[in-house]
């Protein structure tokens, strides 16, 4: 597991870094397609830093980019790694550790905590609801955004984390482990309930999650 771990958060920060390099150099050009969700979420701050009018190829620009990789990597970037490195940790209901096991909430808690210093609430009704959190539509999610499912007959009674391309990391269910899913499957789908944005990963988008 720990292998995988490394090999992942290698391929994804020499990405990050191939991706800063092309956006800082010559003029202002179209930029390639790439299949990494967290090198997209890079290129997409990185358009916004330049339509303020911070052109590529400027010192500016080479100090906003060098300043968005370290952005990245301490947000999104750790986070989505943080929580692959518990693929394959059973589901304990109540569960709160690696040690013990998680439940879903108990998982998305555990990470967010531990990477980017947010101490969510313990239920996943709770977690969609916590003050500050930014409601954002589904064709707008970013690789570090909680996803919600209704899974019981009740709004926002399973949590998971965004991965990108349409995939997020979860604790499913009992006898199960912590897994990678796809949201585009017709289960999930038709359960679909919402998702939420941390501030420290903001992107300028979404608005504040509704009060209950």
């Amino acid at each position: 597991m720990h292998g995988l771990y490394a090999a992942s958060r290698t391929l994804i920060l020499t990405g990050l870094t191939a991706s800063v390099l092309a956006l800082t150099s010559g003029s202002v050009q179209a930029l390639p397609e790439t299949s990494d969700p967290i090198s997209r979420f890079l290129q997409d701050r990185f358009t916004q830093d330049t339509s303020s009018g911070n052109a590529p190829g400027t010192a500016s620009s080479s100090r906003g980019a060098d300043q968005l990789l370290d952005g990245v990597r301490q947000t999104a970037s750790d986070l989505v790694l943080s929580a692959m490195h518990f693929l394959g940790v059973r589901y304990r209901f109540g569960g709160t550790s690696e040690e013990t096991g998680f439940d879903c909430s108990g998982f998305t808690r555990h990470v967010f905590e531990n990477s980017v210093g947010l101490l969510l609430p313990r239920r996943s009704s709770e977690q969609a609801n916590a003050p500050g959190l930014l409601n954002i539509r589904q064709d707008d999610l970013k690789p570090g955004d909680l996803v919600f499912f209704n899974t019981m007959r009740s709004a926002f009674s399973h949590v998971g984390i965004y991965v990108g391309e349409g995939k997020f990391i979860h604790a499913p269910r009992t006898g199960s482990t912590v897994r990678v899913e796809d949201m585009h499957q017709d289960y999930w789908t038709r359960r679909f309930d919402g998702a939420r944005r941390v501030p420290q990963l903001s992107t300028g988008t979404g608005t504040p999650a509704p009060q209950r």
